[in-house]
């Protein structure tokens, strides 16, 4: 039976002692569903769309206020505010596509493709993350820089007033806000699954909270919770980190310092962070 021709297949021995791919592979790791969730980032069309509507949104407002005003106006305002006008707009974009990194898959059904290359469930988040953090922060301070910076070669002059680094360290930690607020987002996104639902929802805690607060301040018994609405919300924490609020007495209080922001918009972001975690690797898809 010497004649017989081999298949090519593993022999007795070959199983015993284990088979071995002759091909080369690589244990998956971290830098692999970073590679992946880039890909997915750069081939998209919403993330043209997104990322340019936040620019020029950001961008074209914050030079047109820049254009409208004169040297003495920054004397009392610092070269950021000529920014904060487009980003509260610009804001949307980044939770947007927060929203879209995640439920985009899951309307398409590409989410199943995903796992089953990817079983590691929390890495695939965990690049998701990392690979949206960094483009949304990195398109936020760019944007807000071309702005600070137009305002400050123009109207740096004469009549302009005394400004520092403070103004700059400022415009970052309102980039990592909104970059937070797109964290939350895609957070959302990974919890609901469902794009619509996820970008009503994330309108929702940006703008109701001072229409409520505005409402709720009316009424003696509500006036409390109302104040605190008014205080705490992500336009009014925006303007705090841009300086464009002061912590003295008004006459809703005391405006809450730059850290009480950061640390609310922290603490919300990081419980539903921690919950998309649990849910996406217990269900199903």
């Amino acid at each position: 039976m010497t004649g017989l021709p081999t298949t090519g297949l593993p022999t007795t021995a070959d199983e015993k002692a284990g088979y071995r791919s002759p091909l080369p592979s690589t244990r998956p790791h971290l830098g692999h569903a970073l590679a992946s969730e880039w890909t997915k980032m750069i081939s998209v069309r919403s993330t043209m769309w997104t990322l340019g509507l936040l620019v020029v949104t950001v961008v074209g407002i914050g030079l047109l206020f820049v254009v409208q005003t004169g040297n003495e106006d920054y004397d009392s305002i610092p070269f950021t505010t000529p920014a904060i006008f487009g980003l509260l707009i610009g804001q949307l974009s980044v939770m947007v596509l927060g929203v879209l990194t995640m439920s985009s898959e899951h309307g398409t059904g590409l989410i199943r493709t995903t796992f089953t290359a990817a079983p590691e469930r929390h890495r695939v988040l965990t690049a998701k993350y990392i690979v949206f953090s960094l483009t949304a922060f990195l398109a936020t301070a760019a944007s807000v820089f071309v702005v600070t910076l137009a305002a400050t070669i123009v109207h740096n002059g004469a009549g302009s007033g005394r400004h520092g680094a403070w103004e700059w360290t400022g415009a970052l930690l309102g980039s990592v806000y909104v970059t937070l607020l797109g964290v939350l987002a895609l957070s959302l996104g990974a919890l609901l699954r469902h794009a619509a639902g996820a970008i009503a929802a994330m309108i929702g805690l940006v703008t109701l909270p001072p229409v409520i607060g505005a409402v709720l301040n009316i009424w003696e018994a509500g006036k409390s919770i109302g104040e605190a609405l008014l205080q705490y919300n992500a336009p009014v924490a925006l303007m705090q980190l841009f300086g464009l609020t002061g912590n003295g007495d008004g006459e809703l209080g005391a405006v809450p310092g730059d850290t009480a922001q950061m640390t609310l918009v922290l603490l919300v972001t990081g419980a539903s962070v921690a919950a998309s975690y649990v849910v996406v690797g217990r269900r199903d898809v």
